[in-house]
């Protein structure tokens, strides 16, 4: 091991309101330890501050069926900018101990790689890198990720990282590398497409039965409120039988039973790229079940792509309707009309599906969006019997609805990113009281 470089990448903390695993996996981070794996010959360590799994865990955390469950977390005091907010605030993931246990079980790392999606989780960063610093003092710190790419200089200032990478990974990783070790013994390689990355190096964690499975990337579509476009500019899909092979490949190694799909736009194209997968899959009668957490597009949904759907099982159907207002949707949402829904779940219950068991997304807190218009959104869904589940609106940097609220002075452009945190912004900024998000709870229930 004398002489190799190691590199240490973590997974931080979440601090919020509210935390559940819903699939969720820093399918980026561990994109990049696949990267830096094959093409060099550095040591990689990895250390997930999410790990429901962790055998130190005092307490053992609840795991449904499909892989789902609660985080660990602890109460800690809320930051003063949230203070209005009535709710509690935690950080979620392994107690800080046990994140101290896993520093003193690896070398002393050369670099350090670190991600954050949402914009308002960055105090896990701060956290991070105050420990890493504690315990291996000025080793380079490197931050990518969601948040890094929509707010750079905050990232930068805000966190204590010595680089902010914005934008896709697999392009800055290389360049990055030599700018810290220079070129000496680093490849000139650069990924064009999503296609050429190596598949997700899903050895590091600890229960791989369920995985993401990412075979798109980007959207075409350009909701008000979606931040997809500004991470991807372009919108690409993978080939089937790659996607396949990834299937099969993580199926035959850890037994994986659950795949959710990370797709912004998993159904666009259907016909040459999601429907030969499924058509393989139920070929070779793969006894695997597909998951959908980022809603999928309602209109697509037709008989045959339902049929495929129930045969190739598909358990877990999460559809984005957003809202059945036509001057919302006209405004925020152009790919879904207030017609779609029941043509599709009338599609999928002759499919076999029970609608009971299909979920239906529905946004909550959309600038010109109203009580009395949710309300009967949610009543809509439950009237064709599917199942409402409310998205909370989150005011993300760049996107449309956040350069209107800028112009309008709605909120200030160097607004703190706590204050984006989709549970905080609708008590804080909107139009909402306390009795309009109970009305809604008891609406749901």
């Amino acid at each position: 091991m004398s002489g190799r470089k190691h590199i240490l990448l973590i997974n931080p903390w979440i601090y919020d309101f509210t935390a559940y695993d819903f699939w969720l996996r820093p399918l980026g981070l561990l994109y990049i330890a696949s990267i830096i794996r094959k093409y060099t010959n550095f040591q990689v360590s990895y250390i997930d501050c999410l790990d429901r799994y962790h055998p130190l865990l005092l307490k053992k955390m609840k795991v449904k069926q499909d892989g789902r469950g609660p985080y660990p977390k602890e109460e800690v005091l809320k930051p003063l900018i949230l203070k209005d907010v009535p709710r509690k605030y935690s950080r979620y993931g392994i107690p800080i101990p046990l994140f101290l246990h896993e520093l003193k079980k690896i070398p002393s790392p050369d670099l350090v790689l670190l991600t954050c999606t949402m914009t308002y989780w960055y105090p896990g960063v701060q956290l991070v890198v105050e420990l890493v610093r504690k315990k291996f003092g000025r080793v380079p710190i490197i931050l990518g990720g969601v948040y890094a790419t929509l707010m750079p200089q905050h990232a930068q200032s805000a966190t204590g990282v010595d680089i902010v990478v914005q934008g896709a990974g697999e392009r800055k990783i290389f360049p990055v590398l030599k700018e810290v070790f220079g070129d000496k013994h680093l490849p000139d390689i650069q990924f064009g497409f999503l296609e050429d990355i190596p598949w997700p190096a899903f050895d590091f964690l600890r229960n791989k039965r369920d995985l993401p499975l990412l075979t798109s990337r980007g959207c075409p579509f350009k909701c008000s409120f979606c931040a997809s476009p500004l991470l991807y500019e372009n919108f690409e899909q993978r080939r089937p039988s790659s996607v396949l092979a990834e299937v099969e490949y993580f199926y035959s190694q850890f037994l994986t039973q659950n795949f959710a799909f990370y797709d912004d736009a998993l159904l666009l194209n259907k016909e040459f790229h999601l429907i030969p997968f499924l058509q393989e899959v139920i070929r070779k009668k793969l006894a695997l079940a597909f998951h959908t957490p980022n809603g999928l597009h309602i209109r697509e949904i037709d008989f045959e792509l339902a049929s495929l759907f129930k045969r190739a099982n598909f358990q877990s159907l999460y559809l984005s309707q957003e809202s059945f207002e036509e001057r919302i949707l006209e405004k925020a949402s152009n790919k879904v009309s207030a017609k779609d829904l029941e043509k599709a779940l009338d599609n999928l219950r002759r499919a076999g599906y029970n609608c009971h068991d299909i979920n239906v997304y529905l946004m909550v807190g959309l600038p010109e969006q109203n009580i009395s218009g949710i309300k009967d959104s949610i009543l809509r869904v439950r009237s064709l019997g599917a199942k409402p589940r409310l998205a909370y609106f989150s005011p993300v940097p760049g996107t449309l609805e956040w350069l209107v609220m800028i112009k309008k002075k709605i909120i200030p452009e160097d607004t703190d990113p706590l204050l984006h945190n989709k549970l905080a912004f609708p008590y804080l900024w909107g139009s909402f009281s306390d009795k309009d998000f109970e009305s809604l709870k008891n609406l749901l229930n």
